[in-house]
């Protein structure tokens, strides 16, 4: 089996972005190396000459592979010194402007929706749940549609362990096994497939 660097490699990213307008070759290498030969393993070819190949006679194999090379590891208020920071500093502002001024907001590569999520959550706390409604749109958008479905469905109680229990209770409901938002809250968020590279970007944005 061979999935070293090299000309075969170079010509399926090369056919990827001809075919389908995906340029990888920014990607970092070692990482993009590791995911293409891992799916290229997973239906069987030994090679990215020969995974090239199926590509060629299965074109419905193109998306299992972008979303194993685009797959995100996220999680809720990753990254906490940045959060406090777009809670302490920039959403008072945003949220300070008029009532009646509505707040958009865009959460591109959004995974499986914690991003999205939290960035709700903190709105929440700034305005209060009442206003959230009527004035919070959240676009969150990938191109990975699994995540986005778990996005939509909710998420195990695991996945919420990082979260303040208060957070947690005040924000979500329990619905069989999963946690899901609040309907009222949730009719604010948007889940929808959109591709970076091809679509236009969502406009008029506040964060």
């Amino acid at each position: 089996m061979s999935f070293a660097a090299g000309p075969d490699f170079e010509a399926l990213l090369d056919y990827l972005r001809r075919s389908r307008g995906f340029d990888f070759t920014g990607y970092k290498r070692t990482t993009l190396l590791r995911r293409v030969g891992l799916r290229a393993s997973q239906v069987g070819t030994q090679s990215f000459s020969a995974y090239l190949e199926y590509l060629k006679l299965n074109p419905e194999e193109f998306l299992t592979l972008f979303n194993t090379i685009l797959i995100n590891v996220t999680e809720f208020f990753r990254d906490p010194d940045a959060w406090d920071f777009l809670a302490r500093e920039v959403l008072p502002e945003i949220v300070g402007r008029s009532a009646s001024d509505p707040i958009r907001v865009w959460s591109a590569g959004c995974a499986s929706g914690e991003e999205a999520y939290s960035v709700a959550i903190l709105l929440g706390e700034a305005m209060g749940q009442n206003e959230f409604p009527e004035r919070v749109k959240i676009y969150a958008t990938d191109v990975d549609e699994e995540a986005l479905a778990a996005a939509r469905n909710g998420y195990p109680a695991s996945a919420l362990n990082g979260l303040d229990e208060k957070l947690v209770d005040k924000y979500f409901d329990l619905q069989g096994s999963l946690r899901v938002f609040k309907p009222r809250l949730r009719v604010g968020l948007i889940f929808g497939r959109h591709d970076l590279i091809q679509d236009a970007p969502i406009s008029r944005l506040d964060l």
